[in-house]
């Protein structure tokens, strides 16, 4: 059991027609006032510059609400996006609804976590846990074994889920971004499972309209206490920014060796909120480090009107 323990919390790294609709409508650019004008005035002018220190392939940060990229590194380079997948896992369940069924752990989750060295919630085969009780799971400590499970339930099945997946890509218009899997891990390649910043801010932004998906992605923690049918489980969140950075609200860490460390977050502070993404920064081990988006959220909230 302590080796389960061990590994349980390695870091990693519904849209319907009306979700869609209204994702959409927060693209149109209402008529400029003038105090919008000297703020995207000055978003201009600060951009030939951008923020100091990013050392990440590729990245970029938006305005949450319209959309609006303020600066951009690579912003259409397709690149692996890690666990950051887990993000549109969550929108495929989340969408098909039905959170309080009962799902039974399978067996495989153990040697699927085995054979990938995956970041896992440490999830006992036979337990029964709710479909919302495995997006925690899922999104928190970035289970694998929940992915896992949730992918195999809702497909139904492996394949399944995954076609899911892109066919909900495709309905988002992200037009560069292709899912080989429901967690991001480097199979059946490194690089089969991409994403670009600018597709990753859309999700992100279609994510966070979903009540369900932002009150999981700002938790800080998910305990459950042992009962009939499953053992006690506790998981943290990873996300580095929570409760480290004044405002922060979501959303997914992600790590493997090619895609490096990757973040997709959100913050709100004095009625702005940003949003943006970091592809392949570099750091130290496994665990998902804050600093290209700290640099970036910095910046950004500096910028004249925010």
């Amino acid at each position: 059991m302590a080796a389960r323990a061990q590994r349980a919390v390695r870091a990693s790294g519904w849209v319907g027609a009306a979700i869609l609709a209204a994702c959409l409508a927060l693209t149109v650019t209402a008529p400029p006032s003038a105090a919008s004008d000297v703020r995207a005035g000055a978003a201009r002018a600060s951009a030939v510059t951008g923020p100091s220190g990013v050392l990440a392939r590729a990245a970029a940060i938006a305005v949450a609400g319209t959309g609006q990229a303020l600066w951009s590194r690579d912003l259409n380079t397709e690149l692996p996006m890690a666990s950051i997948t887990k993000v549109m896992t969550a929108l495929v369940v989340i969408r098909a609804g039905d959170l309080s069924r009962k799902i039974t752990i399978p067996a495989a989750v153990v040697g699927y976590v085995e054979e990938h060295d995956a970041s896992n919630a440490g999830l006992w085969p036979g337990d029964t846990l709710t479909a919302s009780q495995l997006l925690e799971a899922m999104l928190l400590p970035s289970g694998a074994d929940a992915a896992y499970t949730l992918a195999a339930a809702y497909g139904p099945g492996l394949v399944a889920f995954i076609a899911k997946m892109n066919a909900t890509a495709r309905l988002l218009g992200m037009t560069r971004t292709h899912f080989s899997n429901f967690d991001g891990l480097p199979w059946p390649t490194a690089y089969s499972t991409y994403s670009t910043p600018a597709n990753l801010i859309k999700l992100g932004r279609v994510a966070m309209t979903s009540a369900v998906f932002r009150s999981i992605a700002d938790r800080r923690s998910y305990r459950i206490a042992a009962g009939p049918g499953h053992h006690a489980y506790f998981w943290p969140n990873l996300n580095p920014l929570l409760g480290a950075y004044r405002g922060a609200i979501g959303i997914k860490t992600g790590y493997t060796p090619a895609a490096g460390h990757c973040l997709l977050f959100e913050v709100t502070r004095r009625g702005a909120t940003f949003i943006g993404v970091t592809l392949d920064s570099p750091g130290v081990g496994t665990t998902v480090n804050g600093a290209d988006a700290t640099q970036m959220l910095n910046w950004a909230f500096s910028l004249p009107g925010y």
